[in-house]
């Protein structure tokens, strides 16, 4: 293990970081074998002038890792069950739910046993993704993010300029802005949801009135907005946008849209407040499938992505190690209550 000119004191990547980047790459190169005996923690600081902290701070993410074990009076150790080979991916969503888990368990069922999968949570802010991103910058084969920001966006983008574009996949959503060649499984929301309401066209037109419920607290892509208003205009349908149910209560003929499970829940329990019944009086569409909405009041009508394929393709593009850009499957599912 040389360590010597391979640690760089300006560089925006934590020693420690540098330290562990050093011995997987060597592993990866066959420097170091499996089994094969590492220097101590203090004999790595000695030998190569750097603070215990850091050394120690390095064989601990390397342990947690799998990449070394220690044996009692005997010292650290490459372990026996590490694989180089494996493909090792980073894993940025915005937010966990029910069609993000599908995406992710999706992602692991392709890369199967090959790969070592790391999830993390950006929450929407492109701070936290900065974070996470200059932690681990030389760490993984592939850096897989959902590109959904509300805060601090231009750091995030930034940072991500800085992943070499055969290592990022951008999943989800594209950035425009992006100049490079990397991969990307990606919906294209404006256009999606007009056609996907066109696709509907004949059921909603027995409704006087469309609703589109986009709340202000989630970062939704302002793109569905722009996509649903001009299916309105397209159709000449009176319409409007609000930010919560209480805003438009549920009135014979007019039919909506929402996006989050809560103002579902909402406008079921006052369309049945009110002696209602959807797919009659009140049309729904939800955005998002999930197995509960082929259950819940008949089924419940939804445009979605296709979050399974969306994780196979992925998958497949990390496997084979392509840099194409595809566009995931959107669709309106019908079902009753539209």
């Amino acid at each position: 293990m040389e360590l010597i000119d391979r640690i760089d004191a300006t560089s925006a990547t934590p020693k420690y970081l540098q330290v562990v980047n050093a011995v997987i790459a060597d592993i990866e190169a066959g420097i170091l074998k499996l089994g094969e005996r590492v220097p101590s923690i203090n004999e790595t600081s000695e030998m190569y002038y750097l603070s215990r902290d850091t050394i120690e701070k390095a064989y601990k993410v390397l342990r947690k890792r799998g990449v070394i074990s220690s044996v009692k009076g005997k010292g650290c150790f490459i372990s026996k069950t590490f694989c180089a080979d494996k493909i090792r991916v980073l894993l940025l969503f915005n937010k966990l739910s029910a069609y993000k888990k599908t995406v992710y368990y999706s992602i692991l069922q392709t890369l199967g046993e090959d790969a070592i999968v790391d999830l993390h949570i950006h929450h929407f802010d492109g701070k936290i993704c900065e974070d996470l991103i200059q932690e681990s910058l030389g760490k993984y084969h592939y850096y897989v993010i959902m590109p959904h920001f509300s805060t601090n966006v231009e750091a995030a983008n930034q940072v991500i300029r800085k992943i070499p574009e055969e290592k990022l996949l951008l999943l989800d959503k594209n950035i425009e802005t992006y100049q490079g060649n990397c991969a990307a499984v990606y919906q294209d929301f404006e256009r999606d949801i007009r056609s996907a309401l066109h696709s509907g066209k004949d059921l909603l037109q027995k409704y006087n009135k469309f609703v589109l419920v986009y709340p202000k607290e989630v970062a939704y892509p302002i793109e569905i907005v722009k996509g649903f208003r001009q299916f309105c205009r397209d159709t000449a349908m009176a319409h409007t946008v609000v930010s919560n149910i209480q805003e438009e209560p549920p009135l014979a003929g007019t039919a909506y849209i929402v996006l989050e499970e809560s103002d579902l829940a909402d406008l079921i329990q006052e369309t049945r407040a009110n002696g209602m019944a959807l797919g009659e009086d009140i049309g729904l569409i939800s955005y998002n499938d999930t197995p509960l909405k082929k259950l819940l009041d008949n089924g419940i009508t939804v445009i979605s992505t296709n979050h399974e394929q969306m994780g196979e393709t992925a998958g497949y593009l990390m496997k084979h190690k392509l840099q194409e850009k595809v566009h995931n499957p959107f669709t309106l599912i019908r079902r009753s209550s539209l």
